[in-house]
């Protein structure tokens, strides 16, 4: 019996004879991968790197300036000379004078891009501190999988995970582009996965804990979709595996009930919102068309985005590594009815669940029809994929904590992967960033073909866009 499968029995109980000197080196392991995020990126200096950039941006400042929804053309006239710092000329229109921001059929203003990153980041740029917005929510992130991880996996396995979290380069990437959603909506979705894994595997608490923490992770998933709408197909994910455990009477019949209803209410608010803001349930700021899904982009992803994957998120090796592991344990094992049996029956279900997630993500945008060129960069092309990080790094996790038969050599295993990941996350990041950009169509870094701050591209992309599309990103 190995060191992990001690420390996680089949209850699920997490709570065992660990010695306190352990549990504080796994707190600080676990503190310090979070603090070297963000020393990494707060030492970074920023700058708007794409038109997505200045779109969020402008979402942002607007609600600090008190409108929340839509903005008249005279309004976002001025909030485009505002951002260009007063050099806006006012040719052109009725062209859109902010990036990536379109014109509703009642004539109002709005940015095309999913509505709820700016809510999330507008009290930070209220505050003047909107570097701190995505490490925030990057900071729930790591907690959530830290018990989520430590439940399941027993000491060394919250570190682990935190660590594998937050130690590529597509994490730091994107943890120093402040207006940008791509890592607090992957924080949401790690909290809310971290969470119910412990509400399911907590069988040991009382109901009402568990109901509470469930939902929770339930709204901690619902602010993800909020922000990138396809992440909804995370939350039918974890509706599937929660529903699935309550079958299998691992979950109270009342903490179901109350976790399914909050889904069922987030979806009412989402569609109400959309109808109200865009004229349709279903509907959001982008053109009709303009965001596809084509089964004939999977074979031009598959042969490009592979290279683009391993560079931004390493930490997928790893985390493919003890699927497969997991899966041949309990092949071996399946018709045993050892204690070891019941925890690798254990892994194998928490395993598929995660599993379940990533690929989900990942399958949804491997027929995503715009990452199917080979002219993108890593940044462009991998953003889509971040969402999927926690779960990586909870299955990553897995390999790091189970695999070694001894707590000691756990804690020398997890600080040799975490301090290699990060070696590798720090070369990424400053790779992802030097090689980010395609032309002076896509702005540049500081003194190449943009000035921190002054938009390369104020304008929209072709003509006015009336109506809306259908789910977006």
């Amino acid at each position: 019996m190995t060191h992990g499968e001690v420390l996680a029995p089949a209850g699920g109980a997490t709570r065992t004879s660990a010695r306190p000197g352990w549990e504080r080196a796994e707190v600080a392991l676990a503190v310090g991968a979070f603090a070297a995020l963000c020393v990494v990126v707060l030492a970074a200096a920023p700058f708007l790197v794409e038109p997505d950039d200045y779109a969020y941006r402008a979402s942002i400042v607007a609600i600090t300036q008190g409108h929340f929804l839509t903005l008249t053309t005279a309004q976002v006239q001025a909030l485009g000379a505002q951002l260009a710092g007063g050099h806006w000329s006012q040719a052109g229109l009725p062209r859109p004078p902010i990036a990536q921001w379109v014109r509703l059929p009642g004539g109002r203003w709005i940015s095309e891009k999913d509505p709820g990153y700016p809510f999330l980041a507008a009290p930070f740029q209220a505050l003047g501190v909107i570097r701190l917005a995505p490490l925030c929510y990057g900071a729930l992130g790591c907690l959530g999988l830290f018990f989520g991880a430590r439940r399941w996996l027993g000491r060394f396995g919250g570190a682990a995970a935190v660590g594998l979290f937050c130690s590529s380069g597509a994490a730091l990437l994107f943890a120093w582009r402040d207006y940008m959603p791509t890592f607090t909506d992957a924080s949401l979705i790690a909290a809310g996965t971290g969470a119910l894994l412990w509400a399911v595997l907590a069988t040991d608490m009382t109901t009402q804990r568990r109901t509470w923490v469930g939902l929770a992770g339930f709204a901690a998933l619902e602010g993800a979709v909020f922000v990138r709408y396809t992440d909804v197909v995370v939350l039918g994910c974890a509706v599937v595996a929660v529903t699935v455990a309550r079958r299998m009477r691992t979950l109270p019949r009342a903490a179901l009930g109350w976790w399914l209803g909050s889904v069922v209410v987030f979806a009412a608010g989402v569609a109400t919102f959309d109808d109200l803001v865009y004229g349709g349930p279903l509907a959001s700021g982008y053109r009709p068309g303009e965001i596809s899904f084509s089964l004939a982009a999977i074979l031009p992803n598959a042969r490009l985005m592979p290279v683009h994957l391993v560079e931004a998120m390493p930490v997928l090796v790893p985390g493919l590594a003890a699927l497969a592991l997991i899966i041949g344990r309990y092949w071996r094992l399946r018709r045993s009815d050892c204690t070891r049996a019941a925890a690798v029956r254990r892994d194998l279900a928490v395993g598929l669940a995660l599993a379940a997630s990533w690929c989900a993500v990942w399958g949804l945008y491997a027929a995503y029809g715009w990452t199917a060129h080979p002219g993108l960069s890593t940044l462009q092309a991998a953003r889509f994929y971040v969402p999927a990080l926690g779960a990586i790094a909870l299955l990553g996790a897995w390999l790091v904590v189970r695999v070694p038969p001894r707590a000691g050599l756990a804690a020398l295993t997890s600080a040799a992967v975490l301090a290699a990941l990060f070696g590798l996350g720090l070369w990424g990041f400053a790779d992802l960033r030097d090689h980010a950009f395609l032309g002076p169509q896509h702005g540049g870094p500081p003194g190449r073909a943009a000035r921190p701050g002054v938009p390369h591209a104020i304008v929209g992309r072709g003509t006015p866009r009336n109506g809306a599309a259908s789910l977006t990103m």
